[in-house]
């Protein structure tokens, strides 16, 4: 199955970044600030406008644009306007860093960065964190996770995974079926070991014969297979490299979810997905959350939101 990603943000047209750039320094002079106007900006243009944006404010105005935004504007509005703001990288590198600082680690939040990025993407985001934190990314993490969870997460981190343009191998798969069979299912106990070698290796087309093959081989879904063979972490990282190959709109679809579900909302994970998503497959998102749960995402976000704040996720969000 082609996976066929359809954003909300695509690039606006015509583009004028001087015109935006003066419209935004108007939304925050004089008395008040005009949110809307921000909004109405800063969501329908892709990041790359808005770094041309920023670039043409600083230049006028001789101001940081996200500094002024940040003096002006408040709670978790602000959050999404300075997520928009931020190269996707660099804010993704900010969010792995937040992961992992003060007491605890929030595990969930490294498993959605890192084992939903191919090996591409993954090489950018270890070269970004150690220019900005001075520290290698795979180290950091070594020293916040433990076990067959933190191997596999260093394998990722490393970029050991097979690029995007490596050619599937069939004969391959099956023997890679087989080796995970052989390490799960048909034997007392898991070996780990080969679970992650294969899930961090191979690059996620691969992946998806491997996982036909497994089927074919055993009878059961891989996701069978890691639910009586892994727990807590391991268990979450490995169903998140499964469900990104078979359907990276399902598994964000169902971190959204989690985000709303209960009591409280998970903030940090709705703005980072949301505003991630909506230049790669947001869209797509947002119907495979109708098709699983039965309401619309903009529904469920409208309920869980208030105010700017809620404005600016509808507004990326597109229609209803």
């Amino acid at each position: 199955m082609d996976y066929k990603p359809v954003p909300t943000v695509v690039p606006r047209s015509p583009f004028d970044p001087a015109s935006d750039s003066q419209e935004l320094r108007d939304a925050m002079r004089g008395l008040g600030t005009d949110e809307q106007k921000i909004i109405d900006v800063l969501t329908t243009r892709t990041n790359g406008q808005r770094q041309k944006i920023r670039a043409i404010y600083e230049s006028e105005f001789e101001s940081d644009l996200i500094d002024d935004l940040k003096g002006e504007l408040g709670g978790h509005f602000e959050d999404v306007i300075v997520a928009l703001m931020r190269p996707p990288v660099e804010y993704l590198c900010k969010q792995l860093h937040a992961a992992m600082a003060g007491v605890g680690t929030e595990e969930a939040t490294l498993v959605e960065i890192l084992c939903t990025k191919s090996n591409e993407e993954m090489q950018q985001i270890a070269v970004t964190y150690e220019d900005q934190y001075g520290r290698p990314l795979a180290e950091q993490m070594c020293s916040e996770t433990s076990g067959f969870f933190r191997r596999l997460l260093t394998l990722i981190v490393t970029g050991v995974r097979d690029n995007l343009d490596t050619p599937v191998d069939a004969e391959q798969a099956k023997d890679q079926a087989a080796q995970l069979y052989a390490a799960g299912e048909a034997k007392l106990g898991t070996d780990e070991e080969v679970f992650n070698r294969i899930m961090a290796h191979a690059s996620f087309a691969q992946l998806r014969l491997v996982f036909d093959e497994y089927k074919e081989l055993s009878g059961q879904t891989i996701e069978q297979a890691i639910k009586h063979e892994m727990a807590d972490e391991l268990h979450d990282a490995m169903m998140a490299i499964v469900e990104c190959v078979q359907s990276p709109a399902a598994f964000f679809a169902n971190r959204l979810y989690k985000a709303m579900n209960g009591a409280g909302t998970d903030d940090a994970t709705l703005i980072r997905i949301i505003v991630c998503r909506s230049e790669i497959d947001l869209e797509t998102i947002k119907q495979e959350f109708e098709r699983i749960y039965n309401r619309t995402l903009h529904s469920a976000v409208v309920a869980e939101t208030s105010g700017d704040y809620k404005r600016a996720l509808t507004a990326l969000l597109g229609g209803a």
